[in-house]
């Protein structure tokens, strides 16, 4: 997918977005911070996560400045009303980052932290990339928890099946 066009763009990540957000209320306040293995990602973890790394390295490199990145602890925002609302804030302050992008900032170069140049736009479809990982992540998590989770899409796979000519 190429990205030419900022506000396009904004349109369909929102969406992205939204999916992601679908699942936090799945997410049982007791199960916040369990983590499947001794120093993996805490759920909590996950979508604080996310939060900074939107805001903290994609959206302060495609300013061409500098990643700001620091972690997903716990200190960044406890309990499970706490994290959702840090996640929404962090998204809010990227969008408006992004919204100042133009259409042609969109074929410039960033440099990610690896120091490796790379086209802004490639660099926003990373980021969407990153979002969609770390919400299968978040499926898998809890999925181990025994929490039933909705479908991505409207349909399971179960009912796809049932539903297709045989």
């Amino acid at each position: 997918m190429k990205i030419d066009d900022i506000h396009e763009f904004i349109e369909y990540y929102s969406k992205i977005k939204k999916r992601t957000q679908r699942l936090f209320d799945y997410i049982p306040e007791d199960k916040l911070e369990w983590r499947y293995r001794k120093g993996a990602f805490t759920i909590g973890d996950q979508i604080r996560h996310l939060a900074n790394i939107e805001r903290f390295m994609y959206a302060e490199t495609v300013q061409r400045k500098k990643s700001k990145y620091a972690g997903c602890g716990i200190t960044y925002a406890a309990g499970l009303e706490n994290v959702i609302e840090y996640y929404n804030k962090k998204h809010i302050e990227s969008l408006q980052i992004f919204k100042t992008l133009s259409n042609e900032d969109l074929f410039k170069k960033c440099t990610t932290p690896a120091n490796i140049d790379i086209t802004i736009w490639k660099w926003l479809r990373a980021m969407v990339e990153h979002e969609v990982h770390h919400r299968a992540q978040l499926y898998m998590y809890l999925s181990l928890l025994e929490i039933k989770t909705p479908p991505l899409f409207g349909l399971s796979s179960e009912e796809v099946s049932m539903k297709s000519e045989k």
